[in-house]
């Protein structure tokens, strides 16, 4: 488009002027950003130093508003002070009551019961007969060889004189006291066969069982009577061999007879040396005291004290709180919980020992723990 000489003249001078006010613009917009950006450091800065007043401000509010609180919230909880004192361990094992003499009584030969002597529940002593085996066939060949001997003896005699007075041969001699002492030895022989059909006691005791009747058949080995002598107990158990090397003879145990409520506190009198191929296990026995009521055959615990710490720290084992890195317990120190990591040894007794991680003086937190946190104010109650 082709415009007149004079409206070309006034384009040129009104684009000119455009030109001028945008560079004026555009530095008076560079002026006022430059300012904006000099009073935003200013006030950078100046916010800075009031967050460090709030800061101050809003830690001591803190600390007086946390010291009330926790006065108000401390933790009632059950406190044990940590002392050494003596500690053991016991393997417990059941057993049983038996008599030290505690015999069957059998015949040592064979017939028919004639008669019967003692009755069950009666105290005899050792060689009494209990009971009388038919022997009357024995007696009759003693009766006859009584005869023989009577007459053998009676030929000795006047053969033995005979050859005082060299009339006679050796010989002749000899022959009769051969024949003397022959019928002296089968008399003595049947004599002993005699005695066996008598049942006699073993032992000194009290008739536990009998079951012999007259007119009953009984035989060598056929147990027909038990006698037990109550007055020498003891306590019998077995002990897995591996603690064959922690129980000994003259160890520590204490025998509690339940049936009865009694526990006796005495020493291991007999622990074998030799190992059941069967059970994998050992004897141990204990000597009790005479009692009426102890009967053989009465359950018994063993309790062995199997190992001993006379200078042990020990806390209740439910004081002990679990977690995955290990055991821990919460002590009381300047009134506020805190969490130690334990070792622990032996437990018996609901008690436990502590080989690592508190000292004596400590104060272990024992009851009160649910839900506490190491930092909280604790008190004992």
């Amino acid at each position: 488009m082709v415009l007149p000489g004079g409206f070309h003249n006034l384009y040129k001078t009104n684009n000119k002027l455009m030109k001028k006010l945008i560079l004026i613009c555009s530095a008076i917009f560079l002026i006022s950003c430059g300012s904006k950006t000099t009073d935003k450091k200013t006030e950078l800065e100046n916010l800075k130093k009031e967050r460090v007043t709030l800061n101050l401000r809003i830690t001591a509010l803190e600390s007086e508003v946390g010291n009330t609180s926790a006065a108000q919230e401390a933790r009632n909880v059950s406190i044990l002070e940590v002392n050494q004192t003596s500690f053991s361990n016991y393997l417990e094992v059941q057993g049983k009551i038996d008599a030290e003499d505690n015999v069957r009584v059998s015949s040592e030969a064979q017939g028919v019961i004639t008669a019967v002597y003692a009755g069950i529940g009666q105290n005899v002593g050792r060689g009494q007969v209990l009971a009388q085996i038919d022997d009357k066939v024995l007696r009759q060949s003693i009766s006859e060889l009584q005869t023989q001997l009577e007459l053998a003896n009676t030929l000795f005699q006047r053969q033995k004189n005979l050859w005082d007075q060299k009339i006679g041969t050796e010989i002749q001699y000899l022959n009769a006291k051969t024949q003397k002492e022959a019928a002296e030895k089968r008399i003595s022989t049947i004599r002993s066969q005699v005695s066996m059909y008598k049942i006699k006691a073993p032992i000194s005791g009290t008739i536990d069982e009998m079951d012999l009747k007259v007119g009953q058949a009984v035989s060598p080995g056929m147990s027909s009577i038990r006698i037990i002598n109550a007055n020498k107990l003891k306590a019998k158990a077995q002990v897995a061999e591996s603690f064959a090397g922690r129980v000994n003879e003259g160890d520590d145990v204490q025998v509690i007879l339940p049936d009865l409520l009694d526990t006796i506190r005495t020493k291991i009198t007999f622990a074998s040396k030799t190992i059941d191929p069967v059970s994998r296990s050992f004897n141990v026995e204990i000597k009790l005291p005479s009692n009426g009521r102890y009967r053989p055959n009465m359950l018994s615990i063993l309790r062995i004290i199997d190992y001993r710490n006379d200078k042990a720290l020990i806390v209740p084992v439910n004081a002990i709180q679990k977690a995955e890195n290990g055991d821990y317990l919460f002590i009381s120190e300047s009134g506020k919980a805190k969490r130690v990591n334990i070792q622990t040894g032996k437990i018996s007794d609901g008690k436990a020992e502590i080989l690592s991680g508190i000292k004596v003086g400590d104060k272990v937190i024992v009851a009160g723990t649910d839900g506490l946190s190491p930092g909280d104010i604790v008190k004992a109650n």
